[in-house]
């Protein structure tokens, strides 16, 4: 999986991407996704293992997910619930919000 952290003003925004849907469109109707380089991907991006995954998405304020290994990591650890999650084309997607 590739992550991705950024510092913001509202916290620690962390992005995650299953490695083969970077690059990739997906769509569901009028929703349509795409997973950017420049979000998800880029120089400060990292492949890493899940339990990095769980570590990193245990510090956001906010996350995205797209892919299905990330998001059903994301659900198995009890940080995203599964019925907040979106199907695009095959492929999951999920947001996260800490308030």
């Amino acid at each position: 999986m590739i992550l991705k952290e950024r510092r913001t003003e509202q916290g620690l925004l962390v992005s995650v991407c299953d490695a083969d849907v970077l690059g990739e469109t997906f769509e569901n109707g009028e929703v349509s996704l795409t997973v950017e380089e420049g979000f998800y991907g880029g120089d400060a991006a990292d492949e890493v293992e899940a339990d990095a995954v769980v570590e990193s998405l245990g510090r956001a304020s906010v996350a995205n997910l797209v892919g299905t290994e990330c998001v059903e990591l994301a659900i198995e650890a009890g940080i995203i619930e599964a019925t907040q999650v979106l199907e695009l084309d095959g492929t999951l997607h999920a947001q996260y919000l800490r308030f």
